[in-house]
């Protein structure tokens, strides 16, 4: 897709004289630029001409993959103002690094929390532009270089590093750089409760749970480009961490996958300034749950392992299970009903280990016997064994709760498959019914595909009455998520 003509790009065409390349080679330099950031683009030399002749603008990564094109021609860094696209979407690796220097990962995550608030205001803007373009592979350096160093050895920022850096960057606006104190970083982790209920009553998509990005941009963005002492900037750091992982957990949520991807990066690289090894595993988690999600099982095995490693004898009983759970998780979809039976085992042991008074961080609340029983019973629906799915189902849908509203109508539709495949239509559809009206209560993307996938197994049996009525329930979803 291209933007509206507006004239000849006559920069483009010039630069393009003076690097020797034909608007053919281009196009292939170009595709094959794409396809090593796991796009698929299929440009040719009319697409270039249209770029050139009438001054079309290429959505997403293209632009800044042309600059890159003709860069390697040139021998040297091409900027788009020089191509005349100065006005195309932003970097589309914005989000993607992950530094090793404090103050980098401070510019990477408020670039991005920037590009989100954009995103938004533009009905999808670079999102919507750069749709596609999730790669498992992005994880790679950032989960190998956080096992290496999980923590830095000191984030403490004066007050001449942030005014300096602020005339660089762009950072704070009029004045000097905010002092930030244990209150600051209070009212932050104050945002991130509010936020975990907003999301587990109401979904992602809710317009409570958008209020995080405009958090993250307005609140902690300031905070992060001030200055702190090492003790008060651990504490800043860990908060945000939090706040950044419930952004990708959100956009994970409402089917934003890029978005997600560059939250969770960030959101690790902020744990590790943290020095919070536990919260750092938890965002890992969080990437491995994305990948198996995505069908990329064996990089969520991987992820999920690293959370496991360096997490041995620093997390509680209760997260420890709770890794090993989203192990299990991956297992299953990768087909391993050995190597999952194990990780659900390990997981129910800890989960048994752990005690009221255990030091367990705020962001594991929502793990419970329920919810390891809820998360079982998806392994085991991967696996395609109705029988345990059903047994595990009852005991997650034992306490319905309207605190965790969206996980109750996942868990629903899990039940409604295992009726199914036990050949029970009634209870399946049953379930089903009740999925879809807890479905209709929430703005969760990821709900509505749980549903979706039901009425698909349902199509043999789509003459039945009961699942036509099902279906004409379903209906108002599915249009308004579509």
């Amino acid at each position: 897709m291209s933007r509206e003509p507006r004239g000849p790009n006559e920069k483009l065409g010039t630069v393009l004289v003076l690097a020797g390349i034909s608007n053919a080679g281009l196009a292939r330099r170009v595709n094959d630029l794409g396809a090593q950031r796991g796009l698929t683009l299929r440009y040719d030399k009319t697409s270039v001409a249209r770029w050139v002749s009438k001054g079309m603008v290429p959505q997403g990564a293209a632009p800044h993959l042309i600059a890159a094109a003709i860069a390697g021609k040139l021998g040297r860094p091409v900027p788009l103002h020089e191509i005349g696209l100065a006005d195309a979407d932003p970097a589309p690796e914005v989000g993607l690094a992950f530094p090793r220097d404090v103050g980098q990962a401070v510019r990477s995550a408020t670039e991005l929390y920037r590009l989100d608030l954009a995103g938004r205001r533009g009905g999808g803007g670079i999102w919507q532009s750069l749709a596609g373009s999730f790669s498992v592979s992005a994880y790679a350096t950032p989960a190998s270089r956080w096992l290496i160093t999980p923590a830095d050895s000191s984030v403490a920022r004066e007050a001449h590093q942030a005014a300096k850096e602020a005339e660089v960057g762009g950072g704070s606006e009029g004045g000097a750089p905010q002092r930030v104190g244990h209150s600051d970083v209070t009212k932050l982790r104050e945002a991130a409760e509010d936020a975990r209920r907003w999301d587990s009553k109401y979904g992602g998509g809710d317009w409570r749970s958008s209020m995080v990005p405009e958090c993250l941009r307005v609140d902690a963005a300031p905070l992060l480009l001030g200055s702190y002492s090492d003790e008060v900037g651990r504490a800043l750091f860990g908060a945000t961490a939090e706040l950044t992982r419930l952004a990708g957990w959100m956009a994970f949520d409402t089917g934003q996958q890029e978005a997600a991807q560059r939250y969770y990066i960030q959101a690790l690289r902020l744990a590790r300034a943290a020095a919070d090894v536990p919260l750092g595993g938890y965002v890992l988690a969080s990437m491995s749950l994305q990948a198996t999600y995505r069908g990329f099982a064996d990089e969520g095995v991987d992820l999920a392992q690293a959370a496991l490693e360096r997490n041995r004898g620093l997390a509680t009983a209760r997260t420890m299970s709770f890794f090993r759970l989203v192990e299990a998780r991956a297992q299953a979809k990768a087909g391993d009903a050995p190597a999952c039976g194990t990780a659900l085992k390990a997981a129910e042991g800890w989960l048994e280990r752990a005690r009221a008074g255990d030091p367990d961080p705020s962001w594991l609340d929502f793990y419970s016997q329920e919810r390891f029983a809820a998360d079982a019973a998806e392994c085991y629906r991967d696996l395609r064994m109705p029988r345990q799915v059903q047994r595990f189902t009852e005991q997650a849908l034992a306490r319905p709760t309207e605190e965790f509203v969206r996980s109750h109508g996942l868990r629903l539709v899990v039940s409604a498959v295992a009726e199914l495949e036990s050949g029970n239509l009634d209870a399946a559809c049953a379930a089903g019914t009740r999925a879809v009206e807890v479905a209709g209560r929430i703005s969760s993307a990821r709900t509505t595909e749980y549903v979706r996938d039901l009425l698909h197994r349902l199509e043999p049996y789509g003459d039945e009455p009961r699942v036509v009525e099902l279906r004409e329930r379903a209906r108002p979803l599915l249009v308004t998520s579509g």
